[in-house]
């Protein structure tokens, strides 16, 4: 009996020593954190809590409002696929107004692109390489085959479903003329950018402006870039609706076909104009010049007409949508999440609605938004603050949706894929730990999922502003936390 009593005791204790080896694994790396010099001058958090119970088992200034980055990306789309549902696909209508005589093949009136913020139309994300019709070509194809052989109006996009200030109010001026600056308009076409080529020669050589992809009619780049270094240290300026562009910096020395990417001034015209010559390529004329309906009230050109429905295009389920807005960080995607949760409650894609709607979504869910202030979706803007507490209890929430599967899969693996890819490489973490990162200026987080070797699910969020080392020694200290949890038993 009393051996029998020893070896209970034995067993507990090891467990309890091995537990706690675990344990204080995470906290000896908090614990060197608090210590280490380049992080003296920052704010940094932790919070780890159990997915089955609402207690905290590590945190470091888990209160702290902090600057999360494109871990905001996480609010977002759970937000957004707990409202609108996995399978929930955008519509996009072709539209008339007047009359069509189906004898003559003549439309006489308008044709419409009516945008139901659908942000995949022609995307990269959705195209398929072998097929060589654009989205517009083989609208084109089904107009003609609805017998329209002429259209004695115009081509008009019809972006009315949100809001024409496609930027949210605190998006610094060196984003906005780049792609992953491109604002969410409720007629967004070709992921609202546009690719600008450059040969390059030697080092201090004006790099030349070969060509753009697609052709942006009345789209003037003037352009300031040199050739030196070896990263891209290239910004494009330039205002939405504005035609004029600067493209300064500089692009690696000796380069040809070097892409800098930027955002498309007017998506709905955009889309208009490439419609408009779809028709023609397959010998549909329009009367009118291409246009939208934010030109024509400007204008004061237009009024609300009646519209009958040619054709009804649907967007991939949103489940596949937040894959590629999470995987890729896709900014130009959480906008349009942001503000059709907007559409959807009030009528109207308005960025201030959405934020207001989606913060009291989890509010309502019981997460404490205490300290949590959003002023987009996607995490571009310096002026949203969230504390970590708040990113763990929202991925908890998570885990008892419905729609928990397609939001777990949209995060980066580690190990495995998107931007966690080289991280964890060798450990228990890789394969195992997903989460969505987050990246701008003196600004780094993580935030997701991990099970440690007990195969219990800890949802964690880690979160750092303005340390003074580099972002990759950055991203290494937060990679010691990540293996450490993943490690606990």
């Amino acid at each position: 009996m009393i051996l029998k009593k020893l070896f209970i005791l034995l067993f507990f204790s090891l467990h309890f020593f091995f537990y706690s080896a675990a344990q204080s694994k995470l906290s000896t790396e908090i614990e060197l954190l608090k210590k280490d010099e380049s992080l003296k001058h920052s704010v940094w958090s932790i919070c780890v809590m159990p997915a089955e119970k609402d207690t905290i088992i590590a945190e470091y200034n888990s209160a702290a409002s902090l600057v999360p980055a494109s871990t905001l990306k996480i609010v977002t789309t759970g937000a957004a696929l707990s409202i609108l549902g996995s399978d929930f696909k955008f519509q996009t209508k072709l539209q008339y107004d007047g009359s069509y005589d189906s004898l003559t093949g003549i439309l006489k009136g308008n044709l419409y692109i009516t945008g139901g913020g659908d942000p995949a139309l022609e995307s990269e994300y959705f195209t398929d390489e072998k097929d060589s019709l654009s989205t517009t070509d083989k609208w084109a194809r089904i107009i003609k085959k609805k017998g329209i052989k002429k259209i004695e109006g115009a081509v008009i996009g019809d972006a009315e479903v949100f809001d024409d200030n496609m930027i949210p109010s605190q998006w610094i001026w060196a984003d906005i003329g780049n792609y992953f600056g491109a604002g969410a308009c409720g007629l967004t076409y070709h992921d609202n950018k546009y690719t600008a080529l450059f040969k390059t020669g030697a080092k201090g050589s004006k790099a030349v402006l070969t060509k753009t992809s697609p052709v942006i009619n009345g789209l003037q780049l003037i352009n300031s870039v040199t050739s030196n270094g070896k990263d891209d240290s290239a910004f494009i300026y330039g205002a939405p609706y504005s035609y004029y562009h600067t493209v300064q910096g500089t692009i690696p020395a000796n380069q040809n076909n070097y892409e800098i990417e930027g955002s498309i001034p007017d998506p709905a015209l955009f889309c208009a104009q490439s419609l408009e010559l779809s028709l023609k390529a397959i010998g549909i004329s329009t009367a009118g010049k291409a246009s939208t309906v934010r030109v024509l009230k400007e204008a004061d050109k237009y009024t609300p007409p009646a519209k009958l429905t040619l054709y009804t295009n649907y967007s991939p389920p949103l489940s596949e949508i937040v894959y590629w807005t999470n995987l890729k960080s896709i900014n130009l995607f959480a906008e349009h999440l942001l503000k059709y949760i907007a559409y959807k409650k009030e009528g109207f894609g308005k960025e201030n609605e959405g934020t207001e709607i989606v913060t009291n979504f989890w509010k309502n869910k019981g997460v404490d938004v205490s300290g949590f202030f959003m002023n987009d979706g996607c995490g571009l803007s310096r002026s949203n603050v969230i504390t970590t507490k708040t990113e763990t209890e929202i991925l908890r929430k998570m885990i008892k949706d419905k729609n928990f599967k397609a939001f777990y899969n949209s995060l980066p693996v580690a190990g495995k894929s998107g931007s966690l890819e080289n991280l964890c490489q060798g450990t228990c973490a890789k394969n195992n730990l997903c989460a969505k990162s987050g990246y701008i200026t003196r600004a780094r987080g993580y935030a997701g999922y991990v099970k440690n070797k007990k195969g219990e699910m800890l949802c964690f969020s880690m979160l750092a502003n303005n340390y003074e080392c580099t972002p990759a020694e950055m991203k290494k200290k937060f990679e010691k936390l990540m293996i450490a949890m993943a490690e606990m038993e």
